[in-house]
């Protein structure tokens, strides 16, 4: 399949996974960027896509592929560093955090943000070479692969600093009495 190709693919099948997209994030903004990184995914794929054996279906799959990939990096960052632990002022309290909150005990917000601040503190006790990368990951949301651009180093020694910061800090965690939920 070539380039050409692909422009019809996104003519004809576009609108329904827009819709999809949409349906799936349930935010503009994301099915936005589920709906290009779908079509760019399926311009690197182009070889594998045969225009007689359902295209739609193929370009569904990789959207579903890369939504899911999505969720499970954000859930997985949201358990190892929650976006109220990176800011300082924070409460709980804010817009995302309110309807979570609702459902949350007064000492489970106590517990929480006690848990925020242990993280931040044993992060702060990690070596550089650990906590940097961490950081990139974790705050800056960015890629391995930029992390070893930014950093000079190959992504497998930046996939092994990652595990190993987790490793420690869930170590911490554990001693000072958490454990994985």
């Amino acid at each position: 399949m070539n380039t050409r190709e692909i422009s019809e693919l996104v003519e004809m099948h576009g609108n329904a996974i827009y819709t999809f997209c949409c349906s799936l994030t349930h935010n503009k903004i994301e099915a936005d960027d589920l709906y290009q990184e779908t079509f760019l995914k399926a311009i690197e794929r182009k070889g594998k896509i045969h225009q007689n054996e359902n295209p739609k279906s193929y370009l569904l799959a990789i959207a579903i592929g890369i939504w899911k990939n999505s969720r499970r990096k954000y859930a997985r960052r949201q358990r190892i560093a929650p976006m109220e632990s990176l800011n300082e002022n924070s409460d709980g309290e804010n817009s995302l955090c309110m309807e979570l909150t609702k459902f949350i005990t007064t000492e489970d917000r106590m517990i929480n943000k006690e848990m925020c601040q242990i993280v931040r503190y044993e992060v702060e006790q990690l070596s550089d070479k650990l906590k940097i990368p961490l950081y990139l990951y974790y705050t800056l949301e960015l890629s391995v692969e930029n992390i070893a651009q930014i950093m000079k180093i190959p992504t497998g020694t930046v996939k092994s600093r990652l595990f190993k910061a987790r490793k420690e800090l869930k170590v911490k965690m554990e001693e000072h009495g958490y454990e994985r939920r």
